[in-house]
């Protein structure tokens, strides 16, 4: 499904909307380009899921973890060189998680990724709106 945000307000609330779809368990794809709007589309699932904790891009510590209705990882994989180094890290373990994952750049890890993963592509359009691709899941 395809949908389209013209503000960061309309993103945060898809990632609301997805928040309240997901079962324990799930992994979510989130693609895009930097600062195309994959961390507020987390920080708007994050609030769909009761986190008050602040939600910020995990890309120096790579695992963020926060606990609200649901256990919530949030992962960063942009310094990550590949499948090797996730596994090094443990990174398994998040792909099969005792809550819900959100992965940001995930392609680094695209063979490893489990068969039900949620995948979500987030574009920006000329006009900078963004176009966000789900698949996997119906809101």
């Amino acid at each position: 499904m395809i949908y389209y945000s013209q503000s960061e307000k309309e993103t945060k609330q898809l990632g609301f909307n997805l928040s309240k779809k997901v079962v324990k368990g799930s992994v979510i794809s989130l693609r895009g380009s930097l600062g195309a709007g994959k961390t507020v589309f987390a920080k708007g699932f994050a609030e769909g899921l009761g986190i008050t904790e602040a939600i910020v891009s995990p890309t120096f510590t790579l695992v963020q973890e926060y606990d609200g209705v649901l256990k919530m990882y949030h992962l960063d994989l942009y310094r990550l060189s590949g499948e090797d180094e996730f596994e090094s890290m443990g990174g398994e373990d998040f792909l099969y998680p005792d809550g819900v994952t959100l992965i940001e750049w995930s392609e680094k890890i695209e063979d490893m990724l489990p068969d039900n993963t949620i995948f979500i592509n987030i574009t920006i359009d000329k006009d900078l709106k963004r176009i966000i691709d789900i698949k996997g899941i119906e809101l």
